[in-house]
């Protein structure tokens, strides 16, 4: 019996680019090169965009 999400799951793709900043594991967060946060940096917010859940709102009649 094959799981039905082999059915339709795709290969990584290796971004062609490098992100600016890494992910500190000890800290929780992505960091930039001189160790600040990377949602200090304008720039990055501006090149990497946002997403944002809107499950809760949809699903919650009192969200």
């Amino acid at each position: 019996m094959r799981p039905f999400a082999l059915s339709y799951a795709r290969p990584a793709v290796t971004p062609s680019t490098a992100a600016p900043y890494t992910y500190d594991a000890a800290r929780q967060l992505n960091v930039l090169p001189d160790g600040r946060p990377a949602t200090s940096s304008r720039a990055v917010l501006l090149a990497t965009g946002t997403t944002a859940s809107t499950a809760g709102s949809k699903t919650h009649f009192d969200d």
